[in-house]
C-alpha cells in the first residue's frame, strides 16, 4: 500500500503542533509548492493564515494555493495525496468557505471528514458532540468563550448541528454520516468504500488510537481509489503521517538557542489562557516586561505609531544588553468592535506593529517566542520574512518550535516557538521561556 503525500493548508500556522520534521511554507506559488511536495517528510504544510481574512478572502486565498497545487502536482508527477484543511480544535474558522473551494478546485472528492479532536490540547469528540476539558471538566465547545467569538461564533457542539448552521442547511443534520467511538474502533474500511458525492461525515475520537484505527482505514480506502478531504485539528495528522519520535525531546530543546543569549517574547492573542500564561511568564526571572497600548491604534496617527514602536525598541535592546528577555504583550484591555471587518482590520494594524518590532529585535536574541496563532504566523511570514522553515517538533505538548534557514541575513538559525493562544495550563509560557532561557 503506497503512503501519500499528505498537503495541508493551514489556516493559522499552528496545525504542525503533533509533527516533527516537516516543511512549513509561507508561500505558495507553484515552485514553492514543488519544494513541499518533492520533500522526503510524508507532509508538508501551506500556511494560509485565512482565519485572520474575511471569508471573501479566505475563499480566494484557498483557490489560488489549490490551483497552484493543482499545476505543482501535475509538474512533479504525484497521484496519490490527501488533502487536509486545517483548523481549530474549538470550531472556529471559516468552514464551509474553505472545504467548498478545496473541493471545487482540487476535487471531485468522495467526502470531507470533520476531525477536531486534539488531544493534546484537551479536545475530543464523543457521541458527535465536540468537547473542551475546563478545568478538567469536559465540556461542550458551544458553552466555552470560543463559541462566542465575534467573527467565528456557532450555537452547537454536536458537530452535524454545527455543520448545519455553517452551512445555512445546505447539509442538513440529518444527513451528514456520523461515524461513533464503536464503529471506528471496530474498523470502518467498508463504510468509507461506499461513500460518495463529498458526502459530510463527522467523526468521533477520545485518544489518539481511535485517530490511528480512523487512519487506518483511510489509507487502505485510499490505496483502492478513494479521495477525501479533512477539515481537522491537529491530532489527526499525527495518525495520518505516521511519524517517529521527535530526535530532540522536548525538555532538550534548550541545545537550539544560539550562543547562550536571552531571547525575545512576542504576546499578540487576547484569549484568557493567554494572559493566565503571560501574567506568569511576567514572573519569571530575568525578564523585562513591555507592554504595547494598541487600544487606540486604528485612530492614531502615523507619527505617534512611530514613537510607540521607537520606544519598545529601545526598551527591548536595553533589557537584551542586561541579559534580560524582553516579553512584548499588546494591552489586555477589552476593545469592542462595530463590526466583524472593523475587528479583522484593527488585528491587521496590531500585527504590523509587532511584526515592525520583530523586525527590530537586536540580531544576537537567541530564541524567539510567538504567542498567538495570527501572530506567529505574521511573524514567520512578515516579520522574519521566511519562504520556508523547517519544523523541529514540539517543546510542550501543542507547541511547535521551528528553526530559521542558516543564511536568514538577520537571525540565521533563530529557533522560533510557535504557541497557539489557547493550549497549555497557566504555566506553560512560562516553562517554554525556562527551557530556552541560557
Amino acid at each position: 500500500m503506497s503512503t501519500p503525500k499528505i498537503i495541508v493548508l493551514d489556516d493559522d500556522p499552528t496545525g504542525s503542533q503533533t509533527v516533527h520534521g516537516c516543511l512549513l511554507l509561507m508561500r505558495w506559488d507553484v515552485d514553492t509548492l514543488k519544494v513541499g511536495l518533492t520533500d522526503a517528510s510524508p507532509i508538508f504544510f501551506v500556511l494560509t493564515n485565512t482565519r485572520a481574512m474575511t471569508p471573501e478572502r479566505a475563499d480566494v486565498v484557498t483557490r489560488e494555493a489549490c490551483q497552484n497545487l493543482k499545476e505543482a502536482i501535475a509538474q512533479v508527477g504525484i497521484e496519490d495525496f490527501l488533502m487536509v484543511s486545517r483548523s481549530d480544535s474549538t470550531l472556529r474558522g471559516h468552514y464551509p468557505v474553505e472545504t467548498d473551494a478545496i473541493a471545487e478546485e482540487l476535487g471531485p472528492f468522495d467526502a470531507h471528514f470533520l476531525t477536531p479532536a486534539f488531544f493534546e490540547g484537551g479536545r475530543f469528540t464523543r457521541d458527535s458532540i465536540h468537547y473542551l476539558l475546563v478545568d478538567g471538566v469536559p465540556t461542550p465547545v458551544h458553552e466555552t468563550e470560543f463559541a462566542r467569538d465575534s467573527v467565528f461564533g456557532y450555537s452547537y457542539s454536536y458537530l452535524p448541528d454545527y455543520v448545519e448552521e455553517k452551512t445555512r442547511g445546505r447539509i442538513p443534520a440529518a444527513q451528514v454520516e456520523r461515524f461513533l467511538l464503536p464503529d471506528v474502533r471496530a474498523g470502518i474500511l467498508e463504510r468509507l468504500l461506499e461513500l460518495n458525492n463529498n458526502q459530510c461525515c463527522v467523526v468521533d475520537a477520545e485518544n489518539q488510537l481511535d485517530l490511528d484505527q480512523f487512519a487506518g482505514d483511510v489509507r487502505h480506502a485510499a490505496s483502492q481509489g478513494k479521495r477525501f478531504l479533512f477539515r481537522s485539528a491537529a491530532s489527526l495528522l499525527t495518525a495520518v503521517a505516521n511519524l517517529p519520535p521527535q530526535p530532540t525531546s522536548p525538555s532538550a530543546m534548550g541545545e537550539y538557542t544560539r550562543d547562550h543569549k536571552p531571547g525575545a517574547v512576542i504576546v499578540g492573542s487576547h484569549v484568557k489562557k493567554t494572559t493566565e500564561q503571560l501574567n506568569q511568564l511576567l514572573q519569571a526571572p530575568d525578564v523585562a516586561p513591555l507592554e504595547v497600548d494598541v487600544s487606540h491604534l486604528m485612530e492614531d496617527s502615523t507619527l505617534q505609531r512611530g514613537d510607540v514602536l521607537q520606544s519598545v525598541l529601545q526598551q527591548a535592546a536595553a533589557a537584551h544588553a542586561e541579559g534580560k528577555t524582553p516579553v512584548i504583550f499588546t494591552s489586555r484591555q477589552e476593545v469592542t468592535f462595530p463590526d466583524a471587518q472593523t475587528r479583522l482590520d484593527f488585528g491587521v494594524a496590531v500585527s504590523r506593529l509587532l511584526m515592525d518590532v520583530v523586525r527590530g529585535l537586536p540580531p544576537t536574541i537567541g530564541f524567539l517566542i510567538s504567542k498567538g496563532g495570527i501572530t506567529s504566523n505574521d511573524v514567520l511570514s512578515d516579520g522574519l520574512a521566511l519562504r520556508t522553515a523547517r519544523l523541529l517538533g514540539q517543546i510542550l505538548p501543542g507547541v511547535s518550535m521551528v528553526r530559521t534557514p542558516a543564511d536568514h541575513p538577520q537571525f540565521p538559525d533563530l529557533p522560533v516557538v510557535l504557541f497557539p493562544g489557547n493550549v497549555g495550563n497557566a504555566d506553560s509560557l512560562a516553562e517554554a521561556y525556562t527551557r530556552l532561557k541560557p
